[in-house]
């Protein structure tokens, strides 16, 4: 490698950090978020004994698990105008991050909610809970360390699927590489930064996950 091609990455770290603490990490965060809460709502809903309220769930989910991430942002940012709905980049990007995470949390919080023994329904009920408390209280928090594990990787690959969100102009850290190559057309080296930042990010959450895992466990053992 040149002396060229390392300065050109020296003088890149810094925006390309800049572009991962501004963007790339806002919007996971504020994707899943947003996301999880959707997700609780559609698996609930997944679970409903009406069944316009469980079909619009499963249609739901079926559009989402079944149309590519890239197709989700097309629509949102390219499609929508056309209607007379215009999004800027960042909330675009949100928009169908956040849909898109809904569609795949949630059947993960159903069956996570599903795994819990049916014993737990009826104790509560025993004791005079209702179906709200029963949830919120006794079935969410036992679901919740079931579902840990998925929900972690699905986070993880949100990490990586925001690099989607340079196709709609948000300047994170992937359009952030792509900008600063193109004059030298050095893509190599730039896109090998961008791919450490997304491994280190990455694996920071798996360090994260493993203890939160091992915390949960002991929980459970008590």
């Amino acid at each position: 490698m040149d002396p060229a091609t390392w300065e050109l990455i020296r003088h890149n770290l810094q925006p390309m950090l800049q572009a991962t603490i501004t963007k790339t990490l806002p919007l996971t965060a504020i994707s899943f978020s947003i996301g999880l809460v959707l997700a609780l709502f559609v698996a609930l809903a997944r679970m409903s004994k009406l069944w316009p309220v469980a079909a619009a769930a499963r249609f739901y989910i079926s559009i989402i698990r079944g149309t590519p991430l890239l197709v989700q942002l097309f629509i949102v940012f390219y499609a929508l105008p056309q209607l007379n709905i215009v999004i800027d980049p960042f909330p675009a990007a949100v928009i169908a991050f956040s849909l898109n995470v809904g569609g795949y949390a949630a059947e993960v919080i159903r069956a996570a909610i599903l795994s819990v023994a049916h014993g737990q329904w009826e104790a509560a009920q025993a004791l005079g809970l209702s179906h709200v408390q029963t949830l919120g209280s006794i079935i969410l928090p036992q679901a919740s360390r079931i579902a840990v594990p998925p929900l972690s990787n699905t986070l993880i690959s949100l990490v990586k699927d925001t690099s989607l969100a340079s196709t709609i102009l948000v300047t994170e850290l992937l359009r952030t590489a792509q900008l600063a190559a193109a004059p030298t057309f050095d893509f190599f080296a730039l896109y090998g930064v961008a791919a450490i930042y997304y491994w280190v990010i990455c694996l920071i959450l798996g360090f994260a996950q493993t203890r939160l895992e091992t915390r949960l466990a002991r929980h459970v053992a008590r």
